[in-house]
């Protein structure tokens, strides 16, 4: 049976593991940074690799024929890891993405979260921050500005002040979504292009609610992923014929 590397704790990594369950042996891996992570059926690693002379090792070591990149869209060290290690591994790389959101009237793009914090004081006050735990040292220094900021597991100590986390894992619901943006009184949205349906009922509640939206747009690929090292697909099912026909 074919062995295959499925990067990524998204959903498209999980439907595609399951898509493949009994047909490839499928070893999915996880980053390790949500304690507590929805687990795809079949066989996980979970951590690192050690980079991707690490990863390309552990292809080699392990007998892998193929890996499919089902990270984040913003995970792009991941994904050039994964570029380089195929490439020294001697083994194909599939780039599975889900598509990005088509954008909305009312929304400002940016292409950092740097620029997104500095753009923020002249839209509102009260701010609906989706954009993980990580990134709040970013917005650190709005100190006029609150911050309504929701992530999976509680961000590292010390949360400013002005910020008050909500512990929460999608997918939401759009009357959930209004609610939480009336109980706070949030006037501004700010959230990354993440696409997919788990978490759009924020953009469809920010947008019944007259909220701006801020959004971070997806980083590029990096240099060389597609049309030279790799395959690039948008759905799980374009992933399931790529491994098929291979």
């Amino acid at each position: 049976m074919r062995r295959l590397l499925i990067l990524g704790g998204t959903a498209e990594a999980r439907a595609l593991a399951a898509a493949l369950d009994g047909a490839v042996h499928v070893v999915s891996s996880l980053a390790g940074r949500v304690r507590n992570p929805r687990l795809p059926v079949g066989e996980v690693h979970i951590g690192g690799f050690g980079g991707a002379e690490g990863l390309a090792a552990w292809v080699s070591a392990n007998g892998v024929d193929a890996v499919v990149d089902a990270t984040h869209p913003f995970a792009r060290r991941m994904t050039a890891s994964a570029v380089e290690a195929c490439r020294t591994a001697g083994v194909p790389l599939l780039v599975l993405r889900r598509p990005g959101w088509p954008p909305r009237p009312g929304w400002v793009l940016v292409d950092s979260l740097e620029e997104a914090a500095r753009v923020l004081p002249s839209l509102g006050r009260r701010v609906f921050l989706t954009t993980g735990r990580r990134s709040l040292p970013v917005f650190a220094g709005l100190d006029d500005l609150w911050f309504l900021a929701r992530s999976v597991d509680p961000p590292e100590p010390p949360v400013p002040s002005n910020v008050h986390v909500v512990l929460a894992r999608g997918p939401y619901t759009v009357e959930g979504e209004r609610a939480l943006i009336r109980e706070h009184r949030l006037d501004v949205l700010v959230t990354k292009d993440s696409g997919g349906e788990m978490t759009t009922a924020k953009l469809t509640a920010a947008d019944e609610l007259g909220l701006p939206v801020v959004v971070v747009r997806r980083p590029p690929l990096p240099e060389g992923a597609v049309l030279v090292d790799a395959v690039l697909v948008d759905s799980v099912a374009a992933a399931v014929a790529w491994v098929q026909a291979g």
